[in-house]
């Protein structure tokens, strides 16, 4: 009998991966053993969903919304997305060109989808999340990376940026506030940026603003939507998971452009249908409900941002710039003397504190590793105490 594996195409070999779920796995594993672990790697709120959020799905499946929505979403949500997207950034964006998904992944599979082939250049930020380098290598797309360095609070240079687009560049990703660095990129950069994309028309943006309501000391974020003469190529995406506490509720949403969001919707139509109705009604009592949950969140992601960089930096071969959002500190372990991907590994199996290696980010997160504080200072602190004592030991 023969034992060779049916064939694959080749774009399935050029998938990669995102080890943050390896990491959680693992942890799991050593806590099955018994062990103490104390998960600084994943990038999940430790927050439950605001109770009004979750009874709002629990009605809507009372009153019987359990069967198919329209592709694109429900209309209420498409309203209240754009409602939301003019509350904070005084920008008018048509509900009809909300597309409702199920996470903010789905967003970047549709868009490097969309503008990635062979031959194509496609423009991300490094170190950055994971999938945007893993789905332009999946279409055969050329990755280019923006660097995102330290000396610059790991946001992009703009000139730098617009010094690498060529011909062949079809779409550039911006990430802000990032992941894994935790860094904004300040709205000169951004603006420097939007200006010299009026002499690239060919050029699309993702700008992936999953974390933009997560930023500190009264930073604003900046969005490419609010320049003009670039709506017409922005691809707006945000959701539900960071923000809210709802990462498992799958829920996200993306603003296209006009001209292309016949195409996205066909995509939906193809791929998964739509999102499940009661979870929709769930996003919409969030943004229609009491926000005062989200400050409170945000008041204590500040406080334990606070703990962790003070204690990083109080580590031997340590140093960590703090962060200006999300929920990340990503500290320059180089220090050490180990590897990121070594160190970040001892870390997990001798202290029991799971983090992610820089290198999982991209070539340039070389000499960092992620650390996560979306848990509790107590947590935090105990992490910080054990970290200590391997170095030194």
């Amino acid at each position: 009998m023969s034992t060779a594996a049916p064939t694959t195409v080749a774009a399935f070999d050029r998938i990669g991966d995102e080890n943050a779920f390896a990491v959680l796995a693992r942890a799991g594993a050593l806590e099955a053993q018994g062990r103490d672990i104390i998960n600084l790697g994943i990038g999940q709120p430790d927050f439950p969903t605001p109770p009004h959020i979750a009874e709002a799905a629990i009605k809507a499946i009372r009153d019987g919304h359990h069967g198919y929505t329209p592709a694109p979403g429900i209309a209420p949500l498409r309203e209240a997305v754009a409602t939301d997207i003019h509350r904070r950034l005084d920008v008018e964006i048509d509900p009809g060109c909300v597309l409702i998904v199920p996470g903010g992944k789905v967003s970047i599979f549709a868009a490097i989808m969309m503008f990635g082939e062979p031959g194509a250049e496609i423009m991300y930020p490094d170190p950055g999340f994971p999938i945007y380098r893993s789905m332009i290598c999946f279409t055969g797309a050329t990755p280019v990376p923006i660097p995102m360095r330290e000396e610059n609070g790991f946001a992009f240079d703009a000139d730098e940026a617009l010094a690498a687009i060529t011909p062949r560049t079809r779409l550039i990703i911006l990430n802000s506030p990032a992941n894994p660095t935790g860094g904004v990129t300040p709205k000169e950069q951004l603006d420097t940026l939007a200006l010299g994309l009026a002499e690239h028309p060919h050029v699309a943006v993702l700008s992936d603003e999953i974390y933009a309501q997560m930023t500190y000391d009264d930073l604003e974020h900046a969005s490419p939507m609010t320049h003009e003469h670039l709506r017409d190529r922005v691809i707006l995406l945000d959701g539900w998971s960071k923000t809210y506490a709802m990462t498992g509720w799958r829920l996200g949403y993306a603003v296209w452009p006009q001209a292309l969001f016949d195409k996205a919707r066909k995509l939906a139509v193809n791929a998964w249908s739509c999102v499940n109705a009661p979870t929709q009604y769930a996003g919409l009592a969030a943004l229609e409900g009491p926000q005062d949950c989200v400050a409170e969140m945000m008041a204590a992601f500040d406080r334990r941002r606070n703990v962790i960089v003070e204690c990083l930096n109080t580590l031997p071969g340590i140093t960590c710039r703090k962060p200006s959002g999300a929920f990340y500190a990503f500290p320059n372990v180089t220090g050490t003397g180990r590897p990121a991907k070594a160190l970040a590994s001892d870390l997990l199996e001798v202290t029991g504190i799971a983090t992610i290696a820089g290198p999982d980010f991209g070539p340039l997160g070389e000499g960092f590793i992620r650390f996560s504080y979306a848990n509790s200072q107590a947590n935090i602190e105990r992490a910080m105490d054990r970290i200590g004592d391997y170095l030194t030991g």
